[in-house]
């Protein structure tokens, strides 16, 4: 009996000497494979627990995930609080990205303006303080504004004429200096050869760029506006951005001389042709305006109505004629035209509502060989051609165009 006690005491101590070896082999194995949790040994030497619980970054975004009503202009950030932040990317619905990058502190921060009425998704990567990886997706609304602004591009394409200036024509008012900073700051506009120019405000509604002197003959002009996010007014964004390219043709400089009666063609300097013509009789609202013009439009045949320039039907002045080779120079209604009724005047007598009157055959010469962007330059009247009135830019000299801007 005691041989056999004896024997089983000692098969007891080596099994207490293995139990007691193992723990320190786990252990030993968890810290060779990474970071883990390690339980506390239970009292009387019994065996520790080793797990392992992965610990992912902790990221704040802004805006927070579902917001709505977000302003174009509020900032888009992701920081890292824990761990370390990978790659951010943010998206409308339409597929568009928006650009940005992490800044010295770590953060990230988009670049780009945000477009109005518009969803979005941001998804940031990040890894955890123990290497564990791990993606975050946020999603937010920007506003729906009021009213969209809305702008367009002048000119849209093709060959122009050397007096034409870039026209951002907005449909409503850009309300304050600020705003109207804030669009011109953004507005870019590529000119080959270069050519010393500037931005500057006809109005609250038109934003123009023009050289410094005519723009030489075969230049390269590329306009971009990337306007989406900028707001306008009290409830009003901005939601397209745009761009145009146009080449600038030969030099077209005609001059008027209303008491003259003659109209003299210059092409790069040269003369082509003087022609006789007529313009407006004397009168507060019937007197061509003097000053530097340029041709807006040409339309093979226009209907001139009074009515479209303040005289209704029935009233004295009242007419309306159907014309033939319409070059427009004013939005109030002065055009460059055929008028056939008024031959025997031209040359001679001032008998147009405002418009400069030519014969049939010569209208037709002047029609086909000018373009929108041409220069007409009147004199010989004492009323005056309000720059708000056409593209008005060189009735101001370069210094006066440039206080025209609004961050002068």
């Amino acid at each position: 009996m005691r041989r056999r006690a004896a024997l089983a005491a000692a098969l007891l101590a080596g099994a207490a000497l293995v139990s007691a070896c193992g723990p320190a082999g786990g252990a030993s194995g968890a810290a060779a494979g990474g970071a883990g949790t390690h339980a506390p040994a239970t009292a009387g030497g019994g065996a520790s627990s080793t797990t392992q619980q992965a610990i992912p970054a902790q990221l704040s975004v802004s805006p927070s995930d579902a917001a709505t009503g977000v302003l174009p202009t509020a900032p888009v950030t992701v920081r890292a609080e824990s761990g370390t932040l990978g790659s951010v990317t943010l998206k409308a619905t339409d597929g568009e990205t928006v650009a940005g990058a992490v800044g010295a502190d770590g953060t990230w921060k988009a670049s780009g303006r945000l477009s109005p009425g518009t969803a979005y998704t941001l998804t940031a990567k990040a890894t955890g303080p123990d290497g564990t990886p791990s993606t975050v997706t946020s999603s937010f609304t920007t506003l729906k504004p009021a009213v969209t602004a809305t702008y367009g591009l002048i000119p849209g394409g093709g060959t122009v004429g050397v007096g034409m200036p870039v026209s951002v024509q907005f449909d409503s008012p850009v309300m304050t200096k600020a705003e109207r900073a804030q669009v011109e700051k953004l507005m870019k506009i590529s000119v080959s050869p270069k050519q010393d120019g500037a931005w500057g405000w006809l109005d609250n509604r038109q934003l123009m760029w023009r050289p410094k002197n005519y723009w030489l003959p075969g230049t390269h002009v590329t306009v971009t506006a990337p306007l989406h996010g900028v707001q306008t007014g009290e409830g009003k964004w901005v939601a397209a951005d745009h761009s145009t390219s146009f080449t600038v043709g030969s030099s077209m400089v005609s001059t008027v001389d209303m008491n003259a009666h003659t109209m003299t063609v210059r092409q790069n300097g040269a003369v082509l042709r003087t022609f006789k013509v007529s313009t407006g009789r004397p009168g507060p609202k019937t007197e061509t305006r003097y000053g530097t013009k340029v041709i807006i439009s040409r339309d093979g045949d226009v209907t001139m109505d009074s009515t479209t320039i303040g005289i209704p039907k029935g009233k004295p002045g009242y007419y309306k004629i159907d014309t033939k080779w319409a070059m427009r120079l004013t939005w109030t209604g002065e055009f460059i035209h055929s008028a056939p009724w008024s031959v025997g005047a031209q040359g001679n007598a001032n008998v147009s509502h405002g418009c400069t009157n030519m014969a049939p055959v010569d209208a037709q010469w002047m029609f086909e060989h000018s373009k929108v962007g041409d220069v007409v330059k009147f004199t010989g009247s004492n009323r005056p051609f309000l720059p708000t009135e056409g593209y008005g830019i060189w009735m101001y000299s370069f210094s006066q165009w440039k206080a025209q801007s609004a961050l002068a």
